[in-house]
Order: structure tokens, then sequence, then C-alpha cells
């Protein structure tokens, strides 16, 4: 029977706070890990790879086996034969769940990067099982998140974005992500349907606070004089202003 090992020393060190409850730090051997503190412990995930840190069949993840079978398949010629059974399936799902939980404190974290990597890969994970999934009710199973997972990780790619000052690329990540999200077919489930329009909701909110966060550019500068040269009935200064907004669009069209 193992040592039991009593674990109040290193809860008491870092007290339950919801509001402060995930932290990246340093594990024994040096490697950055993600911890989540709950009411009654401590969760710990792995950076890098698969959060637990399993390597299936030797790769990072259920889906690379998977996807290493599908790509053995085309080069076997039976790529029509390849088909997830349910036992598949059952296994991307619960690896999934892992990348889940991960990419929601990586958000929480501010950690943009990881939470476009993490939210990326279970698209990925959508799409492969929606595609090859040999029962309809797999293919069908992941479809009823699909609108929060496109909402997170387009926030994530705007969030990247704006911390560059690049917001026109944010708007229009925002925009793209607000036209999938609208774009996907119905589903008769009450999940997808919340999802979807919650989603819609906090894409237009954000692509909205982009346009009326976002510095004016020296064309929208410009415009605004313009309009007030003409509204003060300075001629002379609303020509030149004129002649200066038609070199910046020309520029532009270049």
């Amino acid at each position: 029977m193992n040592e039991s090992v009593d674990l109040r020393r290193l809860l008491k060190s870092w007290p339950y706070d919801p509001d402060h409850d995930a932290r990246i730090t340093k594990g024994d051997d040096g490697r950055e890990v993600l911890q989540v503190r709950t009411v009654l412990g401590m969760e710990q995930y792995e950076l890098d790879g698969r959060p637990d840190g399993e390597r299936p069949h030797g790769l990072e993840s259920y889906l690379e086996y998977h996807l290493r079978r599908l790509e053995q398949a085309r080069e076997a010629g039976k790529a029509s034969d390849f088909e997830l059974v349910p036992r598949d399936c059952n296994e991307l799902f619960n690896e999934g769940t892992l990348y889940y939980l991960r990419y929601v404190r990586l958000f929480q974290l501010r950690d943009w990067p990881r939470t476009l990597r993490d939210t990326s890969r279970n698209l990925r994970a959508f799409d492969f099982v929606h595609e090859h999934a040999r029962r309809e009710e797999d293919q069908q199973f992941l479809e009823k998140w699909r609108p929060y997972i496109l909402r997170v990780n387009a926030s994530a790619a705007i969030m990247m974005e704006l911390e560059k000052k690049n917001y026109d690329r944010a708007l229009r990540l925002a925009d793209e992500a607000l036209r999938k999200v609208e774009a996907l077919g119905d589903l008769e489930d009450e999940t997808f349907q919340f999802e979807r329009d919650r989603s819609m909701t906090a894409l237009k909110e954000l692509a909205e606070q982009i346009r009326k966060n976002r510095p004016l550019s020296e064309l929208e500068q410009l415009e605004r004089q313009l309009q007030r040269a003409v509204e003060r009935q300075e001629f002379e200064r609303a020509a030149q202003l004129r002649d200066r907004i038609r070199v910046l669009r020309q520029q532009n069209i270049c």
C-alpha cells in the first residue's frame, strides 16, 4: 500500500479564491504548468501537448493517432473505407474535454496564443469526427458546442491583434467569426441554439467595442476635420483637406 500524503500544507499555501483560482507556475523540473485551485484541492495541467501528459500510441493525442490512420489509409488507396467507430469517437470526445478544461483557464489567464492553439485543435477534432464517424449520432455529438468554440477561438485571436494595436485586423476577425456563427446550419438542440445566440451577441458587442474604442485613422481624422470646416464655411481649409483626403485614398487603392 502506498504511503498517504497530507495535502493540507500545500493547499494552505494557496487559499481558495474563486476570482484567482488559476495560475501558471513552474514544476519541480523547471517546466511551466497550469494549476487550478478548487474548493477542496488542486488540479494540474501540462501547458504543451495533451493536458494530462499522456501520449496515446506514442503520439501527442488520440487525434494525432487517428489522423495518422487516415493518412495511412489514403496512402494505401483506402481512404473511402476509413471511419471512426464508437470507441474511437469516445476517445476523441474525452480527450477534447481535457483540452477544453485547459483552454477555459488559459482564456481566464489571458494567455491568448495557447487559447487559440487549443481551440483550433478542438475545432479540428470537431471537423474530423463530423466527417468520419460511423454513426450519425457521433457525427453530430460535438456540433452543439461549435458556436461556443468558434467564439472563444475568435476572441483569443482578436485579443492578440488588439494587444498589437491592429484594430482593423481585430475588427475583421470579429466580423468573420460572426459570419461563421450565423452561417451554421440549424440544429434542433437547445444547447446549440443557446450557444449560437449567445455567441452572436458577444461577437457583435465585441465588434462594437472595437469600433468605439479604436483610434481614428489619419483618413478618418481628416474627414471629420473636413466636415467641421464645411459647417463653419471655411472653404479654403475645406479644399486643402479634400486634396489631402484624395491623396490618401489613392494611396490606399494602390
